[in-house]
Formats: structure tokens, sequence, C-alpha cells
């Protein structure tokens, strides 16, 4: 074989090799026949199609609308579309391996579900190597919004390294830093001053000995659990001891004073925080449901075995401290509907999280607890869609983007086969759904979903 021959050889393997690499051209897709819930109002287009090119949404159409030249057809046969949900604080799984195995079971577990973004909660530099295999293709994901390492009470020794640890968070790429409790005004303030001079978001739990005024004052831009604000009503500090106030300051809800509600609300308006509830978790997990009424709800089958024993061992622990009796959990979580509620009507802004992966919220699924969760508290169905869309896009500064049906976005959406704004319950059922310009059939998610079910029976 001559010189020239081989080298044409080498060069037509390379080309190939790095096609392959690539992630192909988005495909063109016209969805008919369809009702269109777009979140930029209230109402929904009735009789619609919609023309998905390259990733985006080219255009809304009318039913009768022409199919454009090379575009794939999908009926939508009457269906709902709408721009899908998030899950605002996920525990993604983490590896120190190549194996992500576990971790793309998540994925398809939120994508079942309707869920096209999560925010990552608790960071690992494996997350930072999922958004990029999410975006290449190699992994089929929602979209990652990626927090870095804890930054708490242990992990930061002095002001100086938790400087540190912001400035190499914000350097490897993470779009968000969680805050846990355990931390100082010291080491709180070098944390908050790094992060807005680097401009970087961070929020999180609110450590005691910094208060929930504080984490306002200096930036927080999410509260998450709704915590702090139990502690905000109590003026006798010696009280809020865990041991006397047991976890989040639960014992203590009834020795708050419920009239400053009005100004803490008012507060975070004023400082432009959001609120991510998680109401879903602490009816599961700190609620005096006993735990193995929740071991037997079906979408436990997706989880791993001993990730679900886990859970029953940690709720039975409170459970046998007698923290978790009716009548210590129900004036708490009565308040956590009336303080989320006053959060709401005094237009502090939400965000859809349930946290999950997380005691007996499977990811996904929880989302559609939450819901009925936020529904309850009274947050109109409306308002709980935005906190999953919208919201969302508007939380990340990136509304021209995405958490719309609107042409020029990219292309998030999900099939239902009913109408969520007359019935939530809809939201469960997806019949198929449009990821960044890729569609994903109802017969691949249940696929999927049967894949991880057999792969976790116990045997």
């Amino acid at each position: 074989m001559n010189t020239i021959k081989m080298i044409s050889i080498q060069v037509l393997a390379f080309t190939v090799m790095l096609f392959i690499n690539q992630r192909l051209p988005a495909q063109d897709f016209f969805i008919k026949n369809i009702h269109v819930l777009s979140m930029e109002d209230d109402g929904i287009q009735k009789d619609k199609a919609i023309h998905v090119s390259k990733g985006k949404i080219k255009a809304i159409l009318n039913a009768d609308a022409s199919i454009p030249a090379g575009a794939e057809e999908i009926d939508g046969k009457g269906f709902y579309v709408y721009p899908g949900l998030a899950e605002m604080h996920s525990h993604i799984p983490t590896t120190n391996t190549d194996d992500f195995s576990y971790i793309e079971d998540t994925m398809w577990l939120y994508l079942a579900n309707g869920i096209l973004n999560v925010r990552g909660m608790i960071g690992h530099p494996s997350h930072l190597e999922l958004k990029q295999k999410i975006q290449s293709g190699e992994i089929t994901g929602p979209r990652i919004f990626a927090a870095g390492p804890s930054l708490n009470g242990d992990s930061v020794e002095n002001p100086e390294a938790g400087a540190k640890m912001v400035r190499e968070q914000k350097e490897a790429g993470y779009d968000h830093l969680k805050l846990h409790p355990g931390l100082d005004m010291p080491r709180f303030l070098a944390i908050a001053e790094t992060a807005q001079e680097v401009d970087i978001k961070f929020g999180g739990h609110v450590s005691l000995d910094v208060g929930l005024q504080n984490s306002l004052n200096h930036g927080y831009r999410s509260i998450e659990h709704m915590d702090g604000y139990i502690e905000a009503l109590i003026d006798d500090r010696e009280r809020l001891d865990p041991q006397v106030a047991g976890p989040f300051s639960m014992l203590l809800v009834e020795e708050g004073d419920q009239s400053r509600i009005p100004e803490l609300v008012q507060l975070t308006l004023d400082r432009g925080a959001w609120i991510a509830p998680t109401l879903t978790l602490f009816e599961r997990f700190f609620g005096y449901i006993p735990a193995d009424e929740f071991r037997l709800e079906p979408e436990m089958k997706y989880m791993p075995g001993i990730q679900v024993q886990q859970w029953v061992n940690q709720k039975k622990l409170l459970e046998k401290q007698g923290v978790l009796k009716e009548e210590n959990v129900k004036p708490y979580l009565d308040f956590r509907e009336k303080m989320l509620l006053a959060l709401h009507e005094g237009g502090v802004p939400l965000i859809m999280s349930s946290d999950s992966p997380q005691v007996f919220n499977v990811p996904g699924f929880s989302i559609h607890n939450e819901i009925k969760a936020m529904q309850v508290a009274g947050i109109p169905i409306d308002e709980i869609l935005k906190s999953g869309s919208v919201n969302v896009a508007r939380y990340f500064e990136r509304e021209n983007e995405f958490g719309k049906i609107k042409e020029g976005f990219t292309a998030d959406f999900v099939m239902v086969p009913g109408n969520p704004l007359e019935n939530p319950e809809v939201l469960r059922d997806v019949e198929g759904l449009m990821l960044r310009g890729q569609w994903i059939s109802k017969n691949k998610l249940q696929e999927e979903l049967s894949r991880i079910e057999e792969k976790n029976l116990r045997k």
C-alpha cells in the first residue's frame, strides 16, 4: 500500500470517529393535533402544531398547517403540551469512577416524570462531568445545574478557607454554592462576599449563628426548606438548642411570634430571595405517617433495596425517639403550609423542589407529591406549574432560553393526556417529551422504567 493511500485511509478513519463522537444534528419534528400550555400566560392555545428545528421551537402553528419538508410528524392525539417541570433541590448521586449507570438511572426517573431541569444541591466533581456528558449526548438527561461541595461548619475551617473554596468552585464551573449549618458570621461573610465578588449564586440552609435576616441581607439566592423562619420568630436563642428544638426547630413552632411573619416575608421579597419549599420531604421524613407505610409505595421499586432500607432506618430512629408523634409534627407541618402561602401571597417567587433522592422521595415521582402538597397549602395550580418552569429560567437568568413554549426557545416540552390546569394528576402520565429538540416516546420512557425496576428487584 503506498504512502498517499495509507494517509488517506487514516484521514478517513479519523473523520468517521470524529463524526461518531459528535452529537448528531437535531432532527426536525412537526407535532400536530395538540393543545399548548405555553406558560406565557394562564391560557391554553387550542388546536395547535409545533415545528421543532435544530433544537429550537421554530414556530407554533394552527392545527391545519402544512408539514414542513423533511420534518418527522408526531400526532399529538389531542393531548396537551407544557414546558416540563424541575427538581430544584436534588441530591444527584455521585461516582468516583467512570461508571455512571446509577446516575443515568436517576436521570431517566426524572425524565419519565416530565422533569427537564435539575439543580443538584450536594455537589461532587462527577456532576460537572455529568453536565458535559448530557450536553454532548453521551447521557440522556435533564438540563443540570450543579452546586459545589457543601460549605458548612466542618468543611470551612476559617474565613480564608471559605473564600478559597468559593473561588475554586466558581473556577471549576459549578453553577451554585450550597451552604449547610454550622457557619459563624466571619466564615459566612467571607463566603457571601467572595461569592458576590466572583458572581456565583449561593443559598441553602440557615446557620443558627448567622440567622435568616443576615442570610437574606448578605445575598442568599434561595432559602432551602424554608429554613430559618421559625428561628427568626423566637427571641430566646437558648431555646434553639437542637436537643430542645428538634430537627429544624420543629418542636418550638408554637413558641414563635407569628405576628412577625409579614416582616419576614417583606424582607425576603426586598432582598430578592427565592423559596425552595420541599414540603413533601417534611411530610415523609419528619411527618407522623410511619416509615413502613412509605416503604410499600409503588415507586420504591425503582430504588435500590439498600437505599429504601436506609430511609426506613433514618425515619424509624426519629420515631423511636418520640420526635415524630402527631402532636409534635402536625403544628409544624401546618406552620410550613402557612409560611409558604404567606411568602407566595407576598410576592416571593417559588422554585419547585422536593429534595430527591431523599427519605422516601423517589426522583421524579416526588415532584408530583410536592405539587399536591403545594395545592393543599393553597398555592394555585398555575403558580405551581410556573415554579417548575418559567421561575426556574428566571432564577438562573435564562428566561429568554427555556421555561416557555415559545418561538426561538429551546424545544423542551412534555405531552400529557389532559389539561394539567384542571387535573394535575395527568402530569404523572407522560405520553412523550421533547428534550432540547430530541423526541423521547412514551415507549422509550416505559422501557427505561422497566429496566430500572428489573435492576432493583428484591431477590
